[in-house]
C-alpha cells in the first residue's frame, strides 16, 4: 500500500502526541490500511479508550512496560519489557503485515537506554527503503536528535496551558485516557 513510507515524530511536553498518533492511525484505517500499534512504558493494565477501541477493531495492540519510570521497581522490567517491545516491532516490521505501526511513547525506552539509539536509528535507515515498510509515527518527550534527524516529519507538541496545573483538576476520562 505505502509508496513512499514515512517516519512521523509527535514530540514536546504538550499534550496530544498520543492523541496525533490515534488520528493518523484512523485515517489509515479509512484507507484500509492494516495498522498495529506497540505502546511503551505503560503497562497492561492500563485501560485507555483509544485501546479499547482499537481493539474492538481488531488493531494489534501491545503494551511493553510496567508503568510509571518514577515509580520504584519498575526500571528493570521495564528495562526488559520495552527491549522485548522493540523486538516486536522489528518483528513487524519485517513481517510486511502492517502498512502502519505505532510506536507510543518510544522517546522514553530511548532517552533512558531500555533500547540503544544507535541501533534503532541504523535499523530504521537501513530497512526504510526495503519493499513493504511501513509507515512508522513515534511518539514521546525528548525525542533524540538522531530520531528528529531521520524522521520525515517532525511536530513539536508545546504546551501554553494545561488543566491539571492552572485549575488542578485531575486526569479525565475521555480527555486522557
Amino acid at each position: 500500500m505505502n509508496s513512499s513510507a514515512l517516519i512521523l515524530l509527535y514530540t514536546g511536553d504538550g499534550k496530544g502526541k498520543t492523541s496525533a498518533a490515534m488520528g493518523t492511525l484512523f485515517r489509515a484505517l479509512g484507507h484500509h490500511g492494516r495498522c498495529a500499534v506497540a505502546q511503551f512504558i505503560k503497562s497492561e493494565e492500563v485501560n485507555t479508550g483509544e485501546k479499547d477501541f482499537a481493539e474492538s477493531l481488531q488493531i494489534t495492540w501491545r503494551n511493553f512496560g510496567v508503568g510509571f519510570t518514577w515509580e520504584k521497581g519498575n526500571d528493570e522490567a521495564n528495562r526488559a519489557v520495552c527491549f522485548q517491545g522493540w523486538e516486536t516491532v522489528k518483528t513487524w516490521i519485517e513481517s510486511a503485515t502492517y502498512d502502519l505501526i505505532v510506536l507510543d511513547e518510544f522517546t522514553y525506552p530511548l532517552n533512558l537506554g531500555y533500547v540503544q539509539i544507535d541501533e534503532v536509528i541504523t535499523y530504521l535507515a537501513m530497512r526504510r527503503s526495503q519493499k513493504n515498510f511501513p509507515h512508522l509515527v513515534i511518539t514521546g518527550r525528548k525525542a533524540p536528535q538522531q530520531l528528529v534527524d531521520l524522521a520525515d516529519m517532525v511536530s513539536e507538541i508545546i504546551q501554553i496551558k494545561h488543566h491539571w496545573h492552572e485549575q488542578k483538576i485531575s486526569s479525565q476520562e475521555m480527555i486522557e485516557y
